[in-house]
């Protein structure tokens, strides 16, 4: 058995399977946002559009996504943050990072995301990207320097 794509250290069919294949609905809005992604991960593309709230889907487009999710490898899942979303809540907010390749570069898909849960069912609403945080300069960097960014370029070819 492995690891659930989505991070959390839990085998795979005790983590998001259940959720992928319909044994059982996600508890949490944290919980589906996970095994949305995971579904990108093992290419369960159809769950994306089942946990996509009726009013989301009129610019969901099955063949973009399912080519999104063949055409890229996908590297891991970091939770930011969480607000209400819980089994007793019919709202919630995940802030997360999903990191894939594509076409030999590495993204990083930042999104706040809202969850809202229908008669015992959460559902992804819509998601808003978060920018990146502004780079603080606690000395000057010289021009060749690597940038602080992380991005391995030099800083006059990346964020100067």
């Amino acid at each position: 058995m492995s690891d659930c794509p989505c991070g959390s250290g839990i085998v795979y069919a005790e983590c998001c399977e259940p959720y992928i294949t319909g044994k059982e609905p996600a508890p949490t809005a944290e919980a589906l946002m996970r095994s949305r992604y995971t579904a990108f991960a093992v290419k369960s593309v159809d769950y994306l559009g089942d946990t996509l709230a009726p009013e989301s889907k009129h610019d969901y487009e099955p063949e973009q996504v399912k080519e999104w999710a063949n055409s890229s490898t996908w590297l891991g899942l970091e939770i930011v943050s969480t607000a209400d979303g819980q089994p007793e809540d019919t709202e919630g907010k995940v802030e997360f990072i999903a990191t894939f390749e594509q076409g030999g570069v590495t993204h990083k898909h930042h999104e706040d995301s809202l969850f809202e849960k229908r008669d015992g069912v959460w559902f992804y609403i819509d998601g808003d990207m978060v920018a990146p945080k502004p780079i603080k300069k606690d000395k000057k960097i010289g021009r060749n320097e690597p940038c602080p960014c992380g991005s391995g370029k030099k800083y006059k070819k990346c964020c100067a």
